[in-house]
């Protein structure tokens, strides 16, 4: 038996009673990873050398009976855009293939002061723009429950290496769905916080009013431990939130009697795969045996989500990514003509087409003429999507669906159709323009590949999503399975 297959406690317990290291966890990390990567892929870079170095420093203090945390020692991957001191950070993006921070995210650090080692960077869809973890510009990654099929994206390589075993847990970021969709793709569990719960500093930024910081994991016990690490105000992002942090872990009691479900019925019509709907029925059958209610309402603008998030993600990608001008860091061609062609040179060498698509797209929907037409009526519709959210609150607890209408597609399929790529991400893409938390569980299976249940809650009200996520997985064993490899 794996030791990544024990929970945080049991871990813990063990290095208590000095029946185990950090170093032999470190090692089982990298004896996993020798064996299944050359067929993940999950991993851009491994820092062998800093993790081990880490946990003989942590090993010294286990020694001498320090103080710590429910994470301490535990091995970790991190998504290739939360930026790292020394450690090289590209967004999958050969623009950035040799750049090496100089300092450390926010939420990097509060890992290492809760002695999380971290072992590498973890493979995505360049600068988080994708689906499917296919735009990486380093090698797309393979589903471990099929290595024919895609893990979903853009954190790809963070949901993959969990479900591989080559990582305890890892941190990904999601602005449309890449922390849930990929979750549910792989049959993890994928958390992504409140907008403003997490601090964002560090992150590198493709979406600012969407992107989001949060834990990929194999339970929702370790997603509440890792949450609790990182969450929190920080004066470094403008966007953090000063809230109060609950303790998260107090609120997996099992107990969701009264627990009131809204079922939207655009979650479960047209496009959704009759498996994936079947699946979810019985996942909320589960929770009505528990003493949980539903009941099925609507969310009207569902429909113009997936065009809203497209012109507003693109549109502050387009904004983000110029700072991209093979001037400061990055990719820079040689011999210019000017220093337009400078940009003109070293935009075409650094970035791939997807980047570039939205790029333009988001160009063109800010551009004079157009920005009423298009950016202005997204933010409009934005906010309609927000207030049907408010309006489901008010009566019921969570919003409970599928995380995405199909299982894993196969690579390749889509690479060509974006617009067929972008419709996957539809039902994870309104949680994200309105703020809201959500996290995505293993449900069941649907021709033998996981499928994900979304559990949507109220602004800050991660609590409820974790005490829901959690009495599921308590009564169900499809988080325990493991893929073949």
């Amino acid at each position: 038996m794996s030791l990544f297959e024990h929970t945080l406690p049991e871990l813990q317990s063990r290095l208590d009673r000095k029946e185990l290291s950090v170093t032999d966890l470190v090692e089982q990390a990298f004896e996993t990873i020798s064996q299944r990567e050359e067929k993940v892929k999950a991993y851009i870079t491994i820092d062998e050398d800093g993790a081990r170095n880490a946990a003989r420093r942590l090993d010294d203090q286990l020694a001498g009976g320090e103080k710590r945390g429910p994470l301490f020692g535990i091995p970790a991957g991190i998504k290739d855009n939360i930026v790292t001191k020394g450690l090289r950070t590209t967004c999958a993006s050969q623009f950035l293939r040799e750049f090496n921070p100089v300092y450390d995210a926010t939420v990097t650090g509060k890992l290492r002061d809760a002695g999380v080692i971290t072992l590498g960077k973890m493979n995505m869809d360049e600068f988080a723009m994708g689906g499917s973890n296919e735009n990486s510009s380093f090698y797309p990654v393979s589903n471990p429950w099929d290595l024919e099929r895609v893990p979903g994206g853009s954190s790809g390589g963070s949901a993959a290496a969990v479900a591989a075993g080559e990582a305890y847990f890892t941190l990904g970021s999601d602005t449309g769905g890449s922390i849930r969709q990929p979750a549910s793709y792989c049959g993890v569990v994928g958390l992504k916080p409140t907008y403003g719960l997490v601090s964002r500093f560090g992150l590198v930024a493709f979406a600012s009013s969407l992107d989001q910081i949060g834990p990929i994991t194999k339970n929702v016990e370790d997603s509440a431990y890792v949450l609790q690490a990182i969450a929190g105000y920080d004066g470094s992002d403008s966007t953090s939130a000063k809230v109060d942090i609950p303790d998260y872990t107090s609120a997996l009691t099992g107990d969701v009697k009264g627990l009131r479900i809204a079922v939207p019925k655009e979650y479960l019509g047209e496009g959704v795969d009759p498996q994936v709907k079947e699946t979810v029925l019985q996942a909320l059958k589960t929770l009505e045996g528990l003493g949980a209610s539903w009941e099925e309402v609507s969310l009207p603008h569902t429909e113009y989500a997936v065009a809203t998030y497209y012109l507003l993600a693109s549109s502050e990608a387009s904004s983000n990514l110029a700072r991209f001008d093979g001037v400061r860091y990055g990719v820079r061609a040689e011999n210019p003509d000017n220093l337009l062609d400078l940009y003109h040179q070293s935009r075409t060498q650094g970035f791939g087409d997807e980047v570039k698509r939205r790029i333009m797209l988001g160009t063109y929907a800010l551009s004079s003429g157009y920005y009423d037409a298009y950016y202005l009526k997204a933010q409009k519709v934005r906010t309609l999507i927000k207030r049907d959210f408010d309006q489901i609150f008010e009566k019921y607890d969570v919003v409970i669906g599928p995380t995405a209408p199909t299982t894993a597609f196969k690579l390749g399929s889509q690479v060509d159709d974006p617009l067929t790529m972008y419709l996957n991400d539809i039902l994870t893409i309104p949680v994200s323009l309105a703020g809201v938390p959500a996290i995505s569980v293993p449900c069941g299976f649907a021709d033998g590949m996981p499928v994900g249940l979304q559990i949507i809650g109220k602004p800050f009200d991660e609590s409820t999503v974790l005490r829901a996520a959690h009495a599921f997985e308590q009564h169900t064993e499809f988080h325990k399975q493991r893929p073949q490899l």
